[in-house]
């Protein structure tokens, strides 16, 4: 019970990687005039990476592909997150009005 636990890559920092630098390192893949193997040592990152990025653009598109984290932009969600998102708002004010009127209610005399 007492035994501390130890995280694998605790003094690795992870690297983070631009969107112009991950198009050109799939493009100079594609291009095929280099191994995937010594390409991805040029660059600096792990072989299967650079399969996992052009998978993503294969998948995604070019303008879609690599976006970064955060929520998608509001015009891309679809109608039923949409809605539920606004669902899940408006519950939360009904909830703080009840909770609101309950309160002043008990103060009436």
């Amino acid at each position: 019970m007492g035994k501390a636990i130890e995280k694998v890559n605790s003094g690795r920092k992870r690297s983070r990687f631009t969107k112009e630098f991950k198009l050109e390192a799939v493009r100079l893949l594609e291009l095929g005039e280099k191994p995937a193997t010594q390409l991805a040592a040029e660059l600096g990152i792990r072989r299967n990476q650079l399969h996992k990025w052009q998978e993503q653009m294969r998948s995604k598109g070019q303008e879609k592909a690599f976006r970064g984290p955060g929520a998608k932009p509001l015009s891309e969600l679809s109608e039923v997150e949409r809605l539920r998102r606004e669902l899940k708002r408006v519950t939360e004010e009904r909830d703080i009005l009840k909770k609101a009127a309950a309160y002043f209610a008990k103060e009436l005399p």
